[in-house]
């Protein structure tokens, strides 16, 4: 997926990493919805969604697959 940025703020690099989080309080729990990361910000979305109880999975782009009830996107 050549296309795939970053979802840091105002990054404009090439994601590597799909990070899977989903907010308890509005999503049902098989809801998945992501954020695209560098290699740079992987760590701070991660621990952005993490203290805050969201995270899920962390998963390399070229082997992520939407499960089902997911936005899709990534």
């Amino acid at each position: 997926m050549s296309d795939a940025i970053c979802s840091a703020k105002g990054c404009r690099a090439d994601a590597v990493w799909v990070l899977a989080w989903n907010n308890p309080k509005i999503h049902t729990p098989e809801r998945r919805k992501t954020w695209l990361a560098c290699e740079e910000h992987r760590e701070h979305l991660s621990q952005f969604l993490g203290v805050r109880g969201f995270l899920k999975d962390v998963v390399k782009l070229e082997d992520w697959q939407a499960p089902e009830g997911s936005d899709g996107r990534a």
